[in-house]
């Protein structure tokens, strides 16, 4: 059966990685002055980028040393789209997963969405702590004009304020999910609309789901099944 994997931030908390939407996690945890859905947008960036880059420069030393575990050595040969972007199915040795949320340790230049572009691995190990901001601000390419189109770099992170676009495969995540036999959820709160997206489809197929979390969501759908579980102890059963 062509089952299709999508994970959520459940997944990587066994690594040690905070989940976004809990109480420890970054959408919980601002910076002084803003909060989380303020500052993980377009305009942040534009606006105040110095503080933008700092955000994201505190989540990836977060988590950068972090390694896979067992869920992602065990999905790393499945059809798996990912809403982390932590980067660790890829470090897992999956080849060809769909990270649809981007991935932290990479970048993009800064672009009108839509326009196609390049990823690049991410300068953050070039930061110089003891000078932070204006080193964000070098290594990203951002002069006291504030970001500039086609000359800036910008994480490769989709942001509240963006859209999907070929840049995070949203056509291949559909066709995906089209191809699916059954979808299994896993670690995954169903608050983004990537997960909508695969629900509409499974209703409209009529395929069989699976939601494994510890406190699953209740989903409107005929053919669910729910395993109140971790994901690890999931896949020992599987």
């Amino acid at each position: 059966m062509n089952t299709l994997y999508i994970t959520g931030a459940g997944v990587s908390a066994e690594s040690g990685i905070p989940t976004f939407r809990g109480e420890d996690g970054y959408w919980t945890i601002g910076s002084r002055n803003y909060t989380p859905q303020q500052m993980a947008t377009r305009a942040m960036y534009q606006q105040n980028p110095a503080e933008f880059l700092a955000w994201y420069y505190q989540r990836f030393v977060t988590y950068r040393h972090h390694g896979p575990n067992s869920v992602h050595y065990w999905l790393s040969d499945k059809s798996l789209i990912t809403q982390n972007i932590d980067g660790l199915d890829g470090k897992a040795g999956n080849p060809d997963y769909v990270s649809i949320h981007g991935r932290i340790d990479q970048i993009t230049l800064f672009h009108v969405q839509g326009e196609p572009v390049e990823r690049i691995t991410a300068p953050w190990h070039e930061v110089d702590e003891s000078h932070l901001t204006q080193s964000l601000l070098d290594c990203f390419k951002i002069s006291s004009k504030g970001p500039e189109l086609n000359v800036s770099y910008k994480p490769y992170v989709l942001l509240f304020d963006e859209y999907y676009t070929e840049l995070y495969q949203i056509s291949r995540a559909q066709q995906m999910m089209l191809d699916a036999e059954k979808i299994v959820f896993m670690g995954t709160s169903f608050s983004v609309n990537i997960t909508q997206m695969a629900l509409e489809i499974a209703r409209e197929r009529e395929l069989p789901i699976e939601v494994v979390d510890p406190s699953p969501c209740h989903v409107l759908h005929k053919h669910v099944i729910y395993h109140k579980m971790t994901a690890s102890e999931y896949i020992q059963q599987n």
